[in-house]
């Protein structure tokens, strides 16, 4: 503490040996990322590729570490027109050209990007998979600003979210360091095992990682073999997957761990190594820390003036990586970020509550057309009850004015009426019950259409009422149905014999004396019980 306050003092001196300029860096900030897109001829080679391709193209230019061309092609297909389908590739773009300017510490753009992307997913409803990858880098935004509870909780929102383990190892590990820093050590280790434990099975995925926050946990608890040892392996990980930041951290790391166990030469190699790499591949929020460590080294060697010059390359690079103004912009689209999302649930709210308005509307119109419909329902019924009580009341009239008529009509006109106190004697009857039988054995005769009872009469050589009396007697019948059935009879056995292909039944009916085809399908089912048809369908069969 005594040398941070001797340094500090001597800062206010005019005498500056500052080696790291600002506004280079600054200069650096603003063109290391959209340097290309001045380069029309590049922009050129990307302009017929489609959104999908666009993606890939950036996707793999990261993964081999051409990082200003991946950024390039990643704001090239963010400011493209895409179909609602395509959304996700923006998404997926925003959090890939973030995570790019957090190896940079261009932190300000990293969060921007972050906080687009989440309006973005939330907006479209994309996977919980990819709201996760997000919280996890806007946890580590918060986590270079020494802001750890905000990451805490940021990483613990991602795991919740996560349902890929591979990537679950490397939230695992954020929270572990989140809860180390805050001094819960119980639970960082807990964190830590189980991230170790998962990248295991995971095939070392994201180990490098991992393992050099378990050599950090190990080194502040004084293990120090421990720390060595995994720094080790995660140093061979790094090496293996050529991350080169998890490289540059780590020999930052073991740098660290020299100088507390007073291996001051090997230290310096480390830390310089470390500050070499970082250097070549722009990680200033590495170099920032090298250079705090190496001052420290200096001043406990007695070179206060090495040990200030680095102290003021340290503090030049911290305004420049973690300024007030930068975290305070951070803060700024935090707020707006949420007053955004206060703004979309209102909307919500106002858009549901129209909806419920519009279907209560719907509703009473609804309500209102069923409501109509049943009064009209209501009316015809009742219309059609007295409609048919009116109907029934003229039927019944019309039904009793023909009985008068035909009580009237029986009097005057029917010959009966002449002969009804004249009888037949027992002989003469029968006589005459002969003749008729013969007669109607006559289908020639019988089956004319013109046939009536007064033909019969004539043909008997007797009278009407003779021959009406002749057949109530011995057969209960009047003429009419006394004809039908000889009628009948000669139908069943023309229709037995009929050839379907020459003959129809409506030819029948006519042979046997009936004037239409209804009369004598009503007379056939009367006396047979069933109709022509069904008749010749049972003969056939």
């Amino acid at each position: 503490m005594t040398k941070r306050i001797f340094l500090t003092v001597i800062l206010l001196f005019p005498m500056v040996f500052q080696t790291v300029s600002t506004s280079d860096l600054r200069a650096y900030d603003r063109n290391t990322s959209f340097g290309l897109s001045q380069n029309s001829d590049f922009s050129q080679k990307f302009k017929d590729l489609s959104i999908s391709e666009l993606y890939q193209t950036a996707h793999r230019y990261d993964t081999n570490k051409h990082f200003d061309t991946a950024l390039f092609v990643y704001n090239l297909l963010i400011h493209t027109p895409v179909q609602d389908t395509e959304h996700l590739y923006i998404v997926k773009a925003l959090n890939n050209a973030a995570v790019i300017y957090l190896r940079l510490s261009h932190f300000r753009n990293a969060y921007d990007f972050l906080i687009r992307a989440l309006l973005l997913s939330e907006s479209i409803q994309s996977s919980p998979h990819e709201e996760a990858k997000i919280y996890n880098n806007l946890g580590s935004v918060y986590k270079y600003f020494d802001q750890d509870d905000i990451a805490r909780l940021h990483y613990l929102r991602s795991l919740d979210l996560f349902e890929d383990s591979i990537v679950m190892a490397l939230v695992l590990s954020n929270v572990g360091e989140t809860e180390f820093k805050l001094g819960n050590l119980d639970s960082a280790e807990y964190y830590i095992n189980k991230a170790l434990q998962l990248s295991r099975r995971q095939n070392n995925a994201h180990s490098q990682t991992i393992l050099k926050l378990k050599a950090l946990f190990c080194q502040s608890n004084q293990r120090y073999d421990s720390a060595f040892h995994y720094y080790g392996l995660a140093l061979a990980e790094a090496k293996k997957v050529n991350d080169r930041e998890k490289e540059a951290q780590i020999l930052a790391n073991l740098g660290h761990l020299f100088f507390e166990t007073k291996k001051i030469d090997s230290a310096l190699f480390y830390l310089n190594l470390s500050n070499t790499l970082a250097k070549e591949h722009d990680f200033l929020a590495i170099v920032e820390s090298n250079y705090l460590i190496l001052s420290d080294i200096e001043f406990s060697r007695g070179h206060h003036k090495n040990a200030f010059q680095h102290l003021q390359q340290h503090l030049a690079l911290k305004e420049l990586v973690y300024g007030v103004d930068i975290f305070g912009e951070i803060n700024q689209i935090q707020h707006l970020y949420e007053v955004s999302k206060i703004n979309q649930q209102i909307e919500r709210l106002v858009i549901e509550q129209q909806v419920k308005q519009k279907t209560i509307h719907f509703q009473r119109i609804v309500q209102l057309i069923l409501l109509v419909v049943l009064l009209l329902v209501i009316a015809a019924l009742v219309f059609f009850f007295f409609q048919n009580r009116r109907l029934n009341r003229a039927y019944h009239t019309l039904f009793e004015k023909n009985m008068e008529l035909i009580e009237f009509h029986n009097k005057t006109d029917n010959p009966l009426e002449k002969y009804k106190n004249r009888s037949l004697t027992d002989d003469t009857q029968k006589e005459l019950l002969e003749q008729i039988l013969a007669i109607m054995e006559d289908t020639a005769i019988i089956c004319d259409t013109e046939f009536s009872i007064n033909k019969l009469a004539k043909l008997v050589q007797s009278n009407e009422a003779y021959v009406s009396q002749t057949i109530n007697t011995a057969f209960q019948k009047n003429f009419r149905s006394f004809l039908n059935r000889y009628r009948i009879r000669e139908a069943q056995r023309l229709i037995s014999e009929l050839d379907t292909s020459k003959y129809t039944l409506e030819l029948v009916g006519q042979q046997v004396g009936f004037k239409s085809q209804s009369a004598f399908r009503n007379v056939f089912k009367e006396i047979t019980g069933i109709t022509p048809h069904f008749y010749l369908k049972s003969v056939q069969g």
